[in-house]
C-alpha cells in the first residue's frame, strides 16, 4: 500500500479534474488562492500562490509553496481541462435542449434507474429532476402567455371591418388564425428566449446538458471523452516518473467518474512504478451512480471493480450528507453492484458540514446548494480530519493521512443498481 512511505512529502504533483463545467480553469486557481487563505489563517499555517514554473507549457496550473508542521513542501497544481468537450456538449437551441429532455427523462425512467437511484439518496435525484420541471414550467408559462396575447388580439381583430358574409368571414377567419397561432409561437419562443438568457441564475438549461451529456450513451462515454481520457493518462503517467514525494488525483463531482477510468487504465496498462511516487485519489462529491446505473456504463463499472482492489493507489472518497448534489457517503463501488471480494476502496468519509462549519456559516450556505457543492475546495471554520489545503499541500500523503481512519458508520455499501455488466 502505498501509504506505507513514512517520510514527509516535500514534493507533490496534484491533477484536479473539474466535473461538467464549462467555465475557465482560472476559476480554480482563484478559489484555491482565496480559501487556501482563508484556511490557513484559521489553522494556523502558510501557503503562498505563484505561477507555474514552466508558466505557458503543459496544462494550466500554478505553484503552492507551503510551511506546515515546521515543514515546506512544494506542490503543483495542473487542471485536466475538458470544459471545452462541457462548452461544445452545452451549444444547443431551445428547441434541442426540449428533445434532451424527452431522451434524458426516458433514459433514466424506461431504464429503472431513476427509480434505484431515489433508493440511495433524494438530493441528487431532485436536483436531477429540478432541471425537467423548470423547463416544463419555463413551457407552460411560455404558452400560456402566449395564449393570452393570441385571445386578445383575437378579439382585437372581429372589429376590423371586414364583414360578415361569404369571402369576408372566410378572410377575418385567416386574420383570427394568423394572429393568434403568430402570437402564442411568438410570444412564447421570446419568453423561453428570455428564460434561457437568465439561465446563469436559474440552471435549468446547464443541468440538463450535463445529465443529457451522461444519457445520451446510456452510460458510456462519448468518443471525445475517450480520447481526452486517454490524454489524462498519459500526462499522469509522466508525472509518476518526476522526483516527486506524491502524485495526488483529485476527481470532483462528475470528474470523479473520469478519474477512476484515468487511473484504472494506468494501472493495466502498467505505468505506475514500483519505486515511483506515491500514487493517491481523492474523490470529492462523486456523482458515479448517475453514470454507473444506466445500462451501458459497462466501462465505468468495470473500472470501479478493478481500482476497489488494488494496492498501487490510496483512495478516500469524501462526501457530504448537506451537499444535496453529491450522492453522499454512498459507496460507489458497492452501490453500483460491483463489489469483488478483496474490496478495499474507497474508504468512505464525511466532510460532515454540520460539525465543520459554524452554526452561523451553516445557516448562511445551507441552502447555496451549488456554493455547498464546492465546500469540498474551500475552507471550513471549525475543521476535522478534512481539510482540502492540507491534502493538497501538506507534508503526509493522502494514504499517511487517513491511515486507520474508519470509513463513516453512515455510508451506504448496499447493492442497488439494476446493470451489474462490465466491459469484458
Amino acid at each position: 500500500m502505498s501509504s506505507s512511505v513514512v517520510k514527509p512529502v516535500q514534493r507533490r504533483r496534484v491533477f484536479y479534474i473539474p466535473g461538467y463545467d464549462p467555465i475557465h480553469p482560472r476559476r480554480y486557481r482563484e478559489l484555491y488562492r482565496k480559501e487556501g487563505a482563508a484556511q490557513a489563517a484559521i489553522s494556523g499555517y502558510e501557503l503562498a500562490l505563484s505561477a507555474k514554473a514552466a508558466e505557458g507549457q503543459g496544462r494550466y496550473g500554478w505553484h503552492v509553496d507551503a510551511a506546515i508542521d515546521r515543514g515546506t513542501i512544494q506542490t503543483d497544481f495542473e487542471v485536466l481541462v475538458w470544459s471545452d468537450i462541457v462548452r461544445n456538449s452545452m451549444d444547443r437551441g431551445i428547441a434541442s435542449t426540449y428533445a434532451q429532455l424527452v431522451r434524458t427523462a426516458w433514459a433514466y425512467i424506461a431504464s429503472g434507474a431513476l427509480l434505484r437511484l431515489m433508493r440511495l439518496r433524494k438530493g441528487p435525484v431532485i436536483a436531477a429532476l429540478y432541471p425537467v420541471g423548470m423547463l416544463l414550467i419555463q413551457l407552460l408559462v411560455a404558452l400560456l402567455l402566449g395564449h393570452g396575447v393570441g385571445t386578445a388580439l383575437t378579439w382585437s381583430a372581429r372589429y376590423l371591418p371586414l364583414g360578415q358574409e361569404g369571402t369576408a368571414l372566410a378572410a377575418r377567419l385567416m386574420v383570427e388564425g394568423v394572429l393568434y397561432w403568430g402570437s402564442l409561437f411568438g410570444t412564447a419562443w421570446a419568453l423561453l428566449t428570455w428564460f434561457k438568457s437568465r439561465d446563469n441564475k436559474l440552471f435549468a438549461y446547464y443541468l440538463m446538458h450535463d445529465y443529457a451529456y451522461s444519457a445520451r450513451y446510456k452510460g458510456a462515454n462519448p468518443p471525445e471523452l475517450e480520447a481526452r481520457i486517454a490524454e489524462f493518462t498519459d500526462e499522469i503517467a509522466a508525472a509518476l516518473r518526476d522526483d516527486v514525494d506524491e502524485v495526488l488525483v483529485v476527481g470532483h463531482s462528475s470528474g470523479a467518474h473520469l478519474a477512476v477510468s484515468i487511473l484504472s487504465d494506468l494501472i493495466r496498462q502498467g505505468r505506475v512504478p514500483a519505486n515511483g511516487p506515491v500514487l493517491s485519489f481523492l474523490s470529492l462529491g462523486q456523482v458515479v451512480p448517475m453514470v454507473s446505473f444506466l445500462p451501458k456504463a459497462y466501462r465505468l463499472r468495470g473500472d470501479l471493480r478493478f481500482l476497489s482492489t488494488r494496492d498501487e493507489l490510496s483512495w478516500i472518497d469524501v462526501t457530504a450528507p448537506g451537499d444535496g448534489c453529491a450522492f453522499a457517503l454512498c459507496d460507489p463501488v458497492s452501490v453500483s453492484g460491483v463489489a469483488p471480494d478483496g474490496k478495499r476502496w474507497p474508504l468512505v468519509v464525511s466532510a460532515a458540514f454540520t460539525q465543520t462549519l459554524s452554526p452561523e456559516r451553516w445557516r448562511a450556505l445551507r441552502w447555496r446548494f451549488f456554493r455547498l457543492h464546492f465546500q469540498y475546495l474551500c475552507a471550513f471554520d471549525r475543521p476535522g480530519d478534512y481539510d482540502y489545503f492540507l491534502i493538497t499541500a501538506g507534508p503526509k500523503t493522502l494514504g499517511q493521512r487517513y491511515e486507520g481512519r474508519a470509513p463513516s458508520p453512515s455510508r451506504i455499501d448496499m447493492a442497488v443498481s439494476k446493470y451489474t455488466d462490465v466491459a469484458a
